[in-house]
């Protein structure tokens, strides 16, 4: 049965994301298209701030209430359970509804003295009523989460999505010819809205589930000190959240002042910025989402295994989630660099989109596998590691940043993400060999793909660009097309040399 779950919220997941980040992708075209590069950077200016505000407004707490209501279930009785998700819930309101009025009280400031750009003003009051309603639904995700039971927040993502895509489209053909700033404010109340009715819709969700806890829960005394357990757990996650995404925030408002330095244009190095933050990198992640299912799941299946001693089981299932993400993320990163060129001209109709998506593309092996062991380490309770790794990879971008930017413009801010993604990716595949012991095959897994993907994608843009140079056909059936061969030639090498993930291995995660 558990099994069963497994895969069924893995499939959940895998879907429900894929959707949204599909709706999403499509909804980012459609606003760089009406509010341009330099509005997708001033927008990514705005929201790296919130991000902030949302960390300190968030962050623990969904980790936090995963692992407590997985060990209360064992322990514990819903009576138990109830009772801490109740008392988290609370604290989580009144951390979100400070958060907020910071971010209200403080944006006038912020937009002057920080982000340097008078229009961000609006937008950040219009998202701080947003912050308590964001901190509730991530105690319940939290929950959802230890629960195995996916469908419920994956439901109030979509959800969500729909809200905030139906109010945005509304009202951004209205307030977009007043002006970026105004085309932003309209963005950010289709933000807000959405947050507030996701969090509505997880609250009922979780009312019709713990009714139903009883059957899953254990018969033990459970319950404790609730608080104090919760603020071991979340502090030091939250505490190290917030300086990590302020230190990341800090980046993203220097990265612009630093451009203009060397191109001395404001516009100009909002639009470089917002081409790549705002563009180019969503792009590339949009595919991770075959991936986050893992990445989700992972936390509370290692949180159980280490707990309950089950080494064996532990190996297996960081051999098998390494090996299907690194298969996968070196297969999306051949295409993307095959047909970066093509990609940026279907999509944004921009050459320099397509030119930062050939230069990142090689790096997502190691964007996507963090993520994965980002799960693991925190799943075995290593997230001061992973907390210091981020903080030292922060300090050293912002330090490339400074030092680069103003003498070699976005050339330089390339390279400060390529060291950047290698650096951090490296440090924590190290410590989570080191803590777990694991041994992992580098030729299966990685050198022998990265052949592969290499040989076939160069095979396939030979053959396409051939085929094109007599028959003259469009662009969207050229990546098709390519995609394809370089797919089809991929697959045929890892099977040629015993290298494709078993999916009886990958079925077998869930097995004590």
């Amino acid at each position: 049965m558990k099994k069963f779950t497994f895969i069924k919220n893995a499939a959940i997941i895998t879907i429900t994301t894929l959707l949204l980040r599909g709706i999403g992708m499509v909804f980012r075209v459609y606003i760089s298209n009406v509010v341009g590069s330099e509005g997708m950077g001033l927008y990514q200016l705005i929201t790296s701030v919130y991000f902030l505000l949302i960390t300190i407004a968030t962050s623990g707490f969904t980790i936090a209430v995963t692992r407590m209501v997985v060990e209360e279930m064992n322990t514990g009785t819903p009576k138990t359970v109830n009772a801490l998700i109740r008392k988290i819930t609370a604290i989580s309101i009144i951390v979100g509804l400070i958060s907020g009025a910071l971010l209200y009280l403080l944006s006038d400031v912020i937009s002057f003295y920080w982000i340097q750009d008078e229009r961000a003003s609006l937008s950040l009051k219009i998202l701080s009523p947003s912050l308590p309603f964001m901190s509730a639904a991530a105690c319940f995700k939290g929950y959802f989460t230890a629960r195995r039971r996916i469908s419920v927040p994956s439901g109030s993502q979509i959800f969500e999505q729909i809200i905030r895509v139906g109010i945005v489209l509304v009202l951004l053909m209205k307030f977009s010819q007043y002006g970026i700033a105004a085309a932003c404010a309209a963005i950010m109340i289709g933000d807000t809205i959405s947050e507030c009715l996701s969090c509505l819709y997880l609250w009922i969700g979780y009312m019709a589930d713990k009714r139903k806890m009883s059957a899953s829960c254990g018969n033990g005394a459970g319950g404790g000190k609730i608080l104090s357990r919760f603020f071991g757990i979340a502090l030091p996650i939250s505490g190290g959240a917030i300086l990590n995404s302020s230190l990341r925030t800090v980046e993203n408002i220097i990265v612009p002042n630093n451009l203009t330095k060397y191109n001395s244009s404001r516009e100009e190095s909002l639009s470089q910025f917002g081409a790549i933050k705002g563009m180019a990198l969503p792009l590339i992640f949009f595919p991770s989402s075959l991936l986050s299912a893992f990445s989700t799941l992972l936390m509370p299946e290692i949180t159980e295994s280490k707990s309950l001693k089950q080494h064996k089981r532990l190996e297996r299932i960081i051999n098998q989630s390494m090996h299907l993400c690194l298969t996968i993320s070196i297969l999306i990163s051949g295409l993307f660099t095959a047909f970066a060129d093509e990609l940026g001209q279907i999509i944004y109709n921009s050459n320099e989109v397509g030119f930062y998506i050939k230069v990142l593309s090689p790096l997502i092996p190691f964007m996507y596998i963090e993520s994965i062991v980002d799960g693991i380490l925190k799943g075995l309770g290593q997230q001061v590691s992973t907390l210091k790794y981020s903080v030292i990879d922060s300090c050293i971008r912002i330090a490339l940043i400074l030092l680069l930017l103003p003498f070699a413009g976005i050339k330089g801010f390339l390279f400060v993400m390529i060291v950047s993604n290698c650096f951090t990716s490296i440090l924590n595949m190290v410590r989570m060999i080191k803590v777990t012991g694991v041994k992992l095959k580098w030729s299966r897994i990685f050198i022998k793909p990265c052949i592969g993907i290499i040989i076939s994608c160069l095979i396939a843009k030979f053959g396409v660009d051939v085929i094109n140079s007599f028959l003259n056909i469009p662009v969207l059936i050229i990546i098709f097309i390519g995609a394809a061969a370089a797919t089809l030639g991929y697959m045929g090498f890892l099977y040629a040399f015993r290298c494709l993930p078993s999916i009886k291995k990958l079925r077998e995660l869930k097995k004590a």
